[in-house]
Parts: C-alpha cells; sequence; structure tokens
C-alpha cells in the first residue's frame, strides 16, 4: 500500500504550535509536505506595491523561522515561488499528494487565490480542505450564523462573551515526517522580491518576524508587569502583538490563554477588546466581502470629497499637513512601518473627516506600509471611521481626541519630526 501524503499549504499561520492543519496533517498522513509559495501578486509589479519592504522582512524572517520549527521536528519545509494555482498542483502531482490543507481565508483577493487552487486541484481529483483557524472564536461556536452576525459590534461582543467559549490551544506535533525533497528552495532575499532593503530608525521598534520571537513578545508582554489595565481600562504598554498575529506567528487563542493564566477579569482586559474587533472584522467580511473595499461599504453613499482631494491626500502621506500629531503620525509609518492604535484612529479620521479625502485612499495607503497590515481589521476600521461600515454611532469604541490632546506637550512630535536617526 502506497503512503498517503498531505500537502500542507502556509499562508498567514506561520507556526508550528496551535496549527490546525499542521497536527490534523501528521495525524491523518504517512508523511506531509509543508509549502510555502511567494505569490508575486503581493509584490511590486506594474508600479503597484501592496507589501512595503518593513512587512517583506518580517515575512522573511517569519518563514525562516517556521522552516527552522520544523526542521527542529524533523521537517522541512519547501518554498517555492509562483502563482499557487499552479505551483500547488505541480508540487501535489510531483510529490504524489493525495490531499491538500490550508487555512481559509476571507478577504476576496485571498480567497480568489484559494478558489483557482481549488479548481486546478479538482481537475486532477485532489481535494483542497479548508480549516477556521485565524479567529479566536471558531465559527461554529458562534451564538449566530454568519449571515445574521450583528451589524453592532457592542451587540455582538455581549453576545459572543455571554453564549461562545474559546477553544483549548492544540498540541504541537512531536515529529514531523516529510518524502524526500530534492530541493527545498531558497528563501528569496528583498532585491529578488522588488523591494529595498528597509532602514531602521532608533526611533522606532524593530519587529524581527518568526513564531520564536513572537512567542517571546507575547510572554515577555505579561511577565514584564505593563500588561495591567490602568484607569479607562487602558493597558500602560502597547503589547505590540499585531504584526506576529497578523501572520499567524501567534494565534489568537495563544493570546487569550496567556491573558486567563496571568488575569482574573478577561472580558475587561484591553488585549481582549482588541482580539474581539479583530474576529469582528473577519466574521463581517465573510457577511459582506467586497462591499468593504467600494467607497459607500454597505451604506447607501460615500462620505463627502474635497475638491482637492489629491494635493490634500498627498500631504497626509508625507506627513506634510501642518498638523503636528498627524504628521509626526505618519513620519513614524514610513520610518517604521507601524504607529498605534490611537495614532492610526487620528490619522485615519483626519484624512476622512477634516480634509475630505476617499477613505479607500488612507486604506490602501496602509495595506502597502503596515507591518501587521490584515485585510479584514485594516478595511473595517477604515470604512468603520468612515461612516460605510459598522455603526459607527458606537462612541463607546471610537472617541476620537484632537490631535493637541493627544499630544498636550508637543513630545511625540518633537521626535518624529527632527531628523532621521539610522539605528
Amino acid at each position: 500500500m502506497s503512503e498517503r501524503i498531505i500537502l500542507v499549504w502556509f499562508r498567514n499561520d506561520l507556526r508550528v504550535q496551535d496549527n490546525e492543519i499542521l497536527l490534523e496533517a501528521t495525524r491523518k498522513a504517512d508523511k506531509i509536505l509543508p509549502v510555502y509559495c511567494f505569490d508575486p501578486h503581493y509584490f511590486p509589479a506594474d508600479g503597484v506595491l501592496k507589501t512595503g519592504n518593513f512587512r517583506a522582512r518580517f515575512l522573511l524572517e517569519s518563514v525562516a523561522d517556521l522552516r527552522n520549527n520544523l526542521r527542529n521536528l524533523g521537517g522541512e519545509l519547501l518554498i517555492a515561488n509562483g502563482n499557487p494555482a499552479e505551483v500547488i498542483p505541480q508540487l501535489a502531482e510531483q510529490y504524489q499528494v493525495n490531499e491538500v490543507y490550508h487555512h481559509r481565508e476571507v478577504a476576496f483577493e485571498e480567497t480568489n487565490v484559494s478558489e483557482e487552487v481549488e479548481a486546478a486541484l479538482w481537475k486532477m481529483k485532489l481535494n483542497l480542505k479548508h480549516f477556521i483557524g485565524h479567529t479566536l472564536y471558531h465559527k461554529e461556536d458562534l451564538p449566530f450564523p454568519i449571515k445574521d452576525i450583528p451589524d453592532s459590534f457592542n451587540t455582538f461582543k455581549k453576545k459572543v462573551e455571554r453564549d461562545s467559549n474559546v477553544r483549548p490551544s492544540l498540541a504541537t506535533p512531536e515529529v514531523i515526517q516529510t518524502p524526500p525533497i530534492a530541493n527545498a528552495g531558497e528563501l528569496p532575499t528583498l532585491e529578488q522580491l522588488g523591494l529595498n532593503e528597509p532602514v531602521d530608525d532608533a526611533r522606532g521598534y524593530r519587529f524581527t518576524g518568526g513564531e520564536t520571537i513572537g512567542w517571546q513578545q507575547l510572554t515577555g508582554f505579561f511577565t514584564s508587569g505593563n500588561h495591567a489595565p490602568a484607569k479607562g481600562g487602558r493597558s500602560t504598554a502597547s503589547s505590540k502583538l499585531s504584526p506576529w498575529l497578523a501572520l499567524g506567528c501567534i494565534s489568537p487563542r495563544q493570546v487569550y490563554w496567556e491573558i486567563v493564566k496571568h488575569e482574573q477579569n478577561t472580558h475587561n482586559h484591553p488585549l481582549m477588546l482588541e482580539l474581539l474587533w479583530r474576529d469582528y472584522f473577519r466574521f463581517m467580511f465573510k457577511k459582506y466581502s467586497r462591499k468593504f473595499f467600494d467607497a459607500e461599504g454597505f451604506k447607501s453613499e460615500a462620505p463627502e470629497l474635497a475638491a482637492d482631494q489629491e494635493e490634500l491626500f498627498e500631504q497626509w502621506k508625507a506627513g506634510a499637513t501642518g498638523v503636528p500629531f498627524i504628521d509626526a503620525s505618519m513620519h513614524e509609518l514610513s520610518a517604521t512601518g507601524f504607529i498605534s492604535n490611537i495614532s492610526r484612529q487620528a490619522v485615519s479620521y483626519h484624512l476622512v473627516k477634516t480634509l475630505k479625502v476617499n477613505w479607500t485612499w488612507g486604506a490602501k495607503w496602509f495595506e502597502e506600509n503596515l507591518i501587521d497590515y490584515s485585510p479584514a481589521s485594516n478595511w473595517g476600521n477604515w470604512a468603520y471611521i468612515a461612516g460605510v461600515g459598522n455603526d459607527p454611532r458606537e462612541n463607546r469604541y471610537f472617541n476620537p481626541k484632537s490631535p493637541a490632546e493627544l499630544d498636550p506637550k508637543g513630545e511625540y512630535a518633537k521626535i518624529w519630526l527632527a531628523e532621521q536617526k539610522v539605528a
């Protein structure tokens, strides 16, 4: 009898811990073929930049760490370049694969890729099995079907916290057995991806990709003593976990169970609120799909636009609006690929409400520049602020302060409006 081989297609789930497709594959197959495919669609082409150099470097580090962690378990990661709809079927045929596993995505570009791969595999009479592994709450454990998810986040939060439970984290495979791999492929360089090496600014935080560092960041956040909520429910320090969550180097469940381990009241912890918003936007993307990418969202009309919005948008991107806190935030974003949540809200609100610029332009700028870009969170937040997404009247969760209130002494602006400091 021939061996059963399952191809495990990694995408935004770059970890060996709490990874259902990896664990399930080791249980159901004699050998598994772990694969990561660098899709050229997400890198410079035709003048369109979808992935900036900070996020690309973080991705490369994360894939390298995944390969190392698989090797530590006795396995290997096959690294390929090209359209997954061509690469995955080719590898499936080459290695006589019986089935392909992957985690389901929600944004239309990512789901289109899955559908193309699925169609190509179907012609080969192979199955692409979908798993749900990007959310805190499993879709099947929600107290309502996806089509009936409330458009009010507050209603969603109350019902989920009352009627749903977070599943335990999954075990890590004890050993990975792969078929003989003649050429596992080399990790591409940034130059090969069409990007320049980013210049680190000493004023910013240096994010290093990978499950190993992500887990250190998670556990260190709680052991540092900076995790406890202060007055008003805010944490005394940012966890900065979002880049590792975005690429699945750590899972939302792992974060949740660390909160439970260190806190008595999990529902009021600021990290828990962030995880719920993250879940909510992913589920809302399942409900409304492409509408989140339209200027009118899922409302009746788009926001009012200024006559000179092109010029205003260029000033906003360059951090040259004349508003110190806004400009400082945009300078930090360009220099590091990251800004705090409060800065994101402030610059988004300023672009849409004050400058009256098309909000989708801002969302695309964030997509290119954010190291922790995630389609649902990014586009969901922008639509929310623009008033064309989820109910913007819920000021309990978004009550924008003026730039002057956010930086009353001008300390933040002084740092980020100074000349760049190379690390």
